[in-house]
C-alpha cells in the first residue's frame, strides 16, 4: 500500500499492461450498473454524469458491465468537495472469488481545506499521465502479478469515519450531507472477458476513435527518465507512507518485491 495527497478534482487512470483490442467510451448507461443505495447513485445527463450520494443511512455505488483483462481506464472524478471528513471515495478493479485480483484507489476525505488523502492497494490472488504506482512483474522471483483473472470496474462512496481521516480522529460532520461525487469521461482501451474466453489477442492493434488514446504506446512502454524523475517527485513530497519502507510490519524482512523495484 502506498498513500498520497491529492486534489480534490483529478484525472484517473488504470493501466494493466498486455494485449490489446477493443475502446469504448462514454455511456454510462450502457458502460455500469448502479449496484447499491437505492436512488443515491444516479446516471445524467444522457449518459454522460453520474453521481454517487452518502447520507447517514446509507452510501451508493457502481460496477462495469463488462470485465476487463489488460488495458488502460480513464475516470474524470470530482471527489465530495468542502468538509468530507470520514468519507471514503474508492474506485477500483477486482476479479470475484477468493483468491481474487484487484487494483483499489481509496480516496480518504479531509476537512475543509485540507489535501485528499489517496491509499492504493494491489492484490494478486489473495491522474495526469503522473505516474503515482509502479508495481512491476516480479513472477520469476515468485510475486504473484494480476494478469490472469478478468476484473469488472467498481467504485463507491461510503461512511468511514472510524478509520479514514487522520486514523478516525475526525469523524463525518452530517450536518454536510449528502456527499457527493461526479464521474464523467469514462474510457477504457482494453480488451474485455465474456463466458470464459477473452477477445485479447497479441497480434491485434486497434486504434482508438473514442477520443483521448489514439496513440497505444502505452501497452509496450515503461518508464522512461523522465518519467521516473517524476514519479520520484511524488514519493517524495506526497507519499505519506509505503508499505516497504514499513519495518515495523514486516521484522523478519521485507516483501520480496520490495527488495527490487524502486517505485512501489
Amino acid at each position: 500500500m502506498a498513500t498520497l495527497s491529492v486534489p480534490a478534482i483529478l484525472v484517473l487512470s488504470v493501466v494493466v499492461l498486455g494485449s490489446f483490442i477493443a475502446a469504448s467510451a462514454g455511456d454510462f448507461y450502457q458502460e455500469f450498473d448502479i449496484t447499491w443505495g437505492d436512488n443515491r447513485a444516479e446516471i445524467l445527463d444522457g449518459g454522460k454524469l453520474l453521481t454517487l450520494s452518502l447520507d447517514k443511512t446509507s452510501g451508493s455505488g457502481f460496477k462495469s458491465k463488462k470485465e476487463y483483462l489488460f488495458g488502460r481506464v480513464d475516470m474524470q472524478i470530482k471527489l465530495v468537495s468542502g468538509n468530507s471528513a470520514g468519507t471514503v471515495t474508492a474506485f477500483y478493479l477486482s476479479s470475484e472469488g477468493p483468491n481474487h485480483d484487484e487494483i483499489d484507489f481509496e480516496f480518504l476525505g479531509n476537512l475543509s481545506g485540507d489535501p485528499y488523502i489517496v491509499h492504493t492497494n494491489v492484490y494478486s490472488q489473495g491522474k495526469d499521465n503522473i505516474a503515482i504506482r509502479v508495481f512491476n512483474n516480479e513472477e520469476s522471483i515468485g510475486v504473484p502479478y494480476p494478469k490472469n483473472q478478468a476484473m469488472k470496474l467498481y467504485s463507491s462512496l461510503w461512511n468511514a469515519d472510524q478509520w479514514a481521516t487522520r486514523g478516525g480522529l475526525v469523524k463525518t460532520d452530517w450536518s454536510k450531507a449528502p456527499f457527493k461525487a461526479y464521474y464523467r469521461n469514462f474510457k477504457a482501451n482494453a480488451c474485455t472477458w465474456s463466458n470464459g474466453n477473452s477477445d485479447c489477442s497479441s497480434k491485434t492493434s486497434y486504434s482508438s476513435s473514442a477520443g483521448g488514446n489514439n496513440n497505444n504506446v502505452w501497452q509496450t512502454q515503461g518508464l522512461d527518465a523522465n518519467g521516473r524523475r517524476r514519479l520520484r517527485w511524488v514519493q517524495k513530497y506526497y507519499m505519506v507512507y509505503n508499505y516497504c519502507a514499513d519495518l515495523k510490519r514486516f521484522p523478519q524482512g521485507r516483501p520480496r518485491e520490495c527488495r527490487r523495484s524502486r517505485f512501489l
